[in-house]
């Protein structure tokens, strides 16, 4: 059975990986901002701080003359420029004037980023004050472009939503197809939304494009930092045990942001993270006091454990961590430590010195709210994967499991395998 918390954390990297592939792709840079003749221009609205930025138009009727609402995401500002509270209120106020006849809701899903998502916990409570008078005449619900975030929020909130409210929803993967519903003329479309569907159209044309040539990858720089494994980078650094990259952002995060909130969950700008990634394969001096964020080593410390070719844990180990939850719970600590000691000496020397690092986080938890648990489910899925394939949402529990009890009896599962005298001095 897959917890609700699993969920929400599937959700979370599904939507990092959607920024990721969007920070690559054509549509980078368009601005998801309405035009402002979309937006309420009246400054006497009561609710004017939230109408403002064209979230919510209320235009038209489909064909079964039933009044058309639709809310952008793109027209989300950042979280921290909107009141969500008062989106809801807003929300609720609006709907009001139509609920009591039957109503078509379109939800453009495209231009939600981790920046301006509400929590799941508002989706929650906004689910909750959307009481009977509300659901009873939604006749629709269309969900256009939805991607894979989109559908684990839905397995998310399924055990609330009846059987009946489900059948209103239908998924829309280009505009288009919307003209059988509505009249797509009386639509009031964001530009960036049009563009994105323009866009997902091209890549349909014709079929699926014929086969690339992919050329022999490139031999690695000597200097190279990231994609490599942890032995290329060995011999390359003068047989450094720890990784540059891992020992220069903890370094800096033990001295600066062992009591940030929210470490290790806040995201950083994707183009800053590639920057950063090349003057380290280049071999060039990487300061980050000049970033003057936390957030920034952070990202990268994750993001190097994640290229790794060979996950720290090693593939061999993947199965053992995923049986581990069959463990009575009083033996899990024990068996925890045997399979820790089974790595190879130089991913012991590296994975010993990160999760006393990670512990050190853990001691502070009062400050930066990242306890053991929620430290393991950031790290766990960048510590292990299987050979082929994705994470499975079943495979999350244990492995979050298994790297909870790594970061929270680090001093029990450690203290035997004694590591050389240059990784002790470091770790200190």
């Amino acid at each position: 059975m897959i917890s609700t918390h699993d969920l929400e954390q599937l959700a979370e990297i599904e939507l990092q990986k959607e920024e990721e592939e969007e920070e690559q792709g054509s549509s980078r840079g368009y601005p998801l901002a309405p035009s402002s003749g979309n937006a309420c221009q009246d400054m006497s609205h009561p609710y004017y701080d939230v109408a403002r930025h064209g979230i919510l138009q209320v235009t038209g009727d489909d064909r079964y003359g039933r009044k058309l609402i639709i809310f952008s995401s793109c027209c989300m500002p950042p979280s921290h420029q909107l009141n969500h509270h008062r989106l809801l209120e807003y929300l609720k106020y609006t709907l009001d004037q139509y609920v009591e006849s039957d109503y078509t809701v379109v939800y453009f899903h495209y231009g939600l980023r981790s920046s301006n998502k509400p929590s799941l916990r508002w989706l929650r409570e906004a689910y909750r004050e959307f009481d009977r008078k509300y659901k009873k005449n939604l006749k629709a619900l269309y969900v256009v472009h939805p991607t894979n975030f989109i559908r684990i929020i839905w397995n998310i909130f399924k055990p609330l939503i009846s059987h009946k409210f489900g059948k209103k929803l239908t998924y829309v993967n280009y505009l288009a197809e919307l003209r059988e519903h509505l009249n797509y003329d009386q639509l009031i479309i964001p530009p960036a939304v049009l563009r994105h569907d323009e866009e997902l159209r091209a890549a349909q044309k014709g079929g699926p494009p014929p086969p690339v040539k992919i050329p022999p990858p490139r031999p690695p720089l000597p200097t190279q930092q990231f994609g490599v494994s942890l032995q290329y980078i060995r011999e390359k650094n003068n047989g450094a045990l720890i990784p540059p990259v891992i020992c220069q952002t903890v370094s800096y995060l033990k001295r600066k942001g062992l009591k940030t909130e929210g470490i290790f969950r806040r995201s950083a700008r994707v183009q800053l993270i590639k920057d950063i990634q090349k003057l380290y394969n280049q071999g060039k001096p990487v300061s980050f006091e000049q970033y003057s964020d936390v957030h920034v080593p952070a990202v990268i410390l994750k993001t190097f454990l994640r290229e790794l070719p060979e996950p720290l844990l090693t593939f061999t180990l993947y199965d053992q961590i995923q049986d581990f939850t069959k463990v009575e719970s009083s033996l899990r600590a024990s068996r925890c430590k045997r399979i820790v000691e089974s790595l190879p000496e130089h991913n012991f020397i590296v994975v010993k010195y990160l999760i006393c690092f990670l512990h050190m986080v853990s001691q502070e938890s009062i400050s930066n709210k990242m306890s053991s648990s929620n430290l393991a489910c950031v790290f766990g899925v960048n510590l292990v994967w299987p050979p082929k394939g994705t994470i499975s949402l079943g495979a999350l529990a244990p492995l979050n499991i298994f790297t909870e009890l790594l970061i929270e009896h680090y001093h029990t599962i450690f203290n035997s395998r004694c590591p050389p005298q240059q990784f002790s001095d470091m770790a200190v």
